[in-house]
């Protein structure tokens, strides 16, 4: 995909949101730039989370990430995601403590909320420039 114009994306081959979403990253940069945290921060809210989440990936995200072809990221964050259960599992197995109920769903919940807020980005990245890398945080900002 790489040498092919952004315009091609951002035409009416894309629904709607995901051509709002396009023309904001077009216009402010990628999630880490001044332009964008500024641009993103004097939207109106349902702008903000149509640009910054996408709740498809919040509740489906292993299986929306395949479907948009973003294989290389989702297999990333997938490990993540095991590697961390194992470490809390030897954790528990070893010292013998048992996790609460509510760290395991605030967990759950970070895991979704991470493929909430890559998924757009990504997507961008791999629709305009090519890019299909195995960095799942490429270009976002982390607080």
């Amino acid at each position: 995909m790489e040498g092919i114009p952004q315009t091609q994306f951002t035409s009416s081959n894309l629904k709607p949101k995901w051509q709002e979403r396009f023309a904001f990253f077009d216009q402010y940069g990628n999630p880490s730039s001044a332009a964008y945290k500024a641009a993103l921060k004097a939207a109106p809210v349902g702008k903000r989370l149509l640009i910054a989440m996408n709740f498809i990936a919040f509740f489906f995200g292993p299986i929306y990430l395949f479907v948009l072809g973003l294989w290389k990221k989702n297999l990333s964050l997938l490990g993540i995601i095991v590697a961390i259960t194992v470490v809390i599992e030897i954790f528990q197995n070893v010292t013998g403590i048992v996790m609460p109920r509510a760290l395991d769903t605030g967990l759950n919940v970070m895991f979704s909320v991470m493929y909430a807020v890559i998924t757009n980005y990504a997507y961008y990245l791999k629709q305009t420039t090519g890019k299909q890398g195995w960095n799942p945080f490429e270009g976002l900002r982390f607080i």
